[in-house]
């Protein structure tokens, strides 16, 4: 029996991420998408072919305090989110991840996903920075690309080994 499209991106997300195994990693489950709601609505971005999810973004606003500690690995993924103050001005954004299954892939859906939940929360916050913590090639690349479209510098954290 095949796999529907949402556990397939179940899936997708412990090959890449295998964030049960890391304590510093952010897993997410359905109390950290509430808050990522709560932190701006934009945070959590999805694409659905109709027969379900094949493409989620995560992404959010943060603190230039909390992107620089975590930049330095003075704190964690975990801690990042945890940290982030809901209901102030924020001016930097966290690419947190992208997950495409692979029939989407090279078509454009992630980068116009976080390129447009960008843009909007720019409307209430004035972005200085843009961050990402690339687990993979494609992932950086994609990190590349929309900082290239919305004209923020990217800042990057070491690649995880």
């Amino acid at each position: 029996m095949s796999l529907s499209n949402f556990e397939r991106m179940i899936q997708l997300a412990e090959e890449v991420f295998d964030s049960k195994s890391d304590p510093e990693q952010l897993e997410v489950n359905e109390a950290v998408l509430n808050h990522l709601y709560k932190i701006h609505p934009a945070s959590v971005q999805e694409f659905d072919d109709g027969n379900g999810p094949v493409v989620w973004v995560l992404l959010f606003p943060t603190t230039n305090e909390l992107m620089d500690n975590f930049l330095k690995n003075k704190i964690s993924e975990k801690q990042l989110f945890e940290l982030t103050p809901l209901n102030m001005e924020y001016v930097a954004i966290y690419l947190c991840s992208a997950m495409v299954l692979e029939e989407y892939r090279r078509k454009g859906i992630a980068q116009n996903l976080t390129i447009n939940a960008i843009e909007e929360i720019r409307k209430s916050h004035p972005i200085t920075n843009l961050f990402v913590w690339p687990f993979t090639k494609e992932g950086h690349s994609l990190a590349e690309k929309i900082s290239a479209h919305v004209g923020l510098q990217l800042k990057i954290k070491s690649t995880k080994s």
